[in-house]
């Protein structure tokens, strides 16, 4: 019978040369960490003296020339509802929500989202994205000339501490997840301020409008309002 020496481990646990004991074994089952290169809580960033942080109120956006950002205004309520982020190969619509602390509304955000674009006559299919579970959804609609197109777009939901930022990418961003894309570096460099008052779960954090932003119409405002976080987007 082979005897097992002194400082021999077994698989469960790796040794550590320094105490000669077996370290604690990873844990499988524990949850992947999606912001761990952002989209950040400003608890979790400083911006302070960053003079290319972009001021948004609810979110903080940093500046790339290589982007455009405008802001989507609901024009029965002129309040800012949404970030668009315009690149050449596409963009993002960036839409930061109050939520519960340790519930996760994402989830039941998803089936509303995808009964959404069954009602409109499209196609909601649940995928692995960047950020955990998210949608590619596919709807019928027109272009600016009156004919009918296919508008295909990736819809992600990112949970940070008592907020949920819910991400729109068309293009090839929704197609296809570039770290090194332009979109995507300016994502993950976004920080959401959620405040330290309370909010009913699903209330929109405030946007506001700084003096250089285009203000573009919302194209969405028929199906989402100002204090909810679906159901579709257009």
């Amino acid at each position: 019978m082979r005897r097992r020496r002194k400082n021999e481990v077994t698989p469960e646990g790796a040794l550590d040369p320094t105490t000669g004991e077996g370290a604690a074994p990873v844990d499988p089952t524990a949850a992947p960490d999606h912001r761990a290169h952002g989209p950040w809580d400003s608890s979790e960033r400083s911006v302070e003296g960053d003079t290319d942080r972009i001021d948004l109120g609810g979110l903080l956006v940093k500046g790339d020339p290589s982007l455009e950002v405008r802001l989507q205004v609901d024009e029965a309520s002129q309040q800012v509802i949404a970030v668009m982020l315009v690149a050449q190969d596409g963009a993002m619509e960036l839409r930061p929500f109050a939520a519960p602390r340790n519930e996760d509304m994402w989830a039941d955000l998803r089936p509303r989202l995808a009964a959404d674009a069954a009602r409109r006559g499209g196609t909601a299919t649940e995928v692995e994205g960047p950020f955990g579970p998210a949608l590619q959804l596919v709807l019928s609609t027109t272009d600016e000339q009156g004919a009918g197109v296919t508008q295909r777009s990736a819809v992600w939901g990112v949970a940070g501490p008592r907020w949920l930022l819910r991400v729109t990418a068309f293009g090839r961003p929704a197609q296809r997840f570039d770290e090194d894309g332009s979109l995507e570096r300016a994502l993950r460099e976004v920080v959401v301020v959620r405040g330290t008052g309370p909010m009913p779960p699903g209330d929109a954090l405030p946007l506001r409008l700084p003096p250089t932003a285009r203000r573009a119409p919302d194209q969405g405002a028929d199906q989402a309002s100002d204090r909810d976080p679906g159901p579709s987007p257009s």
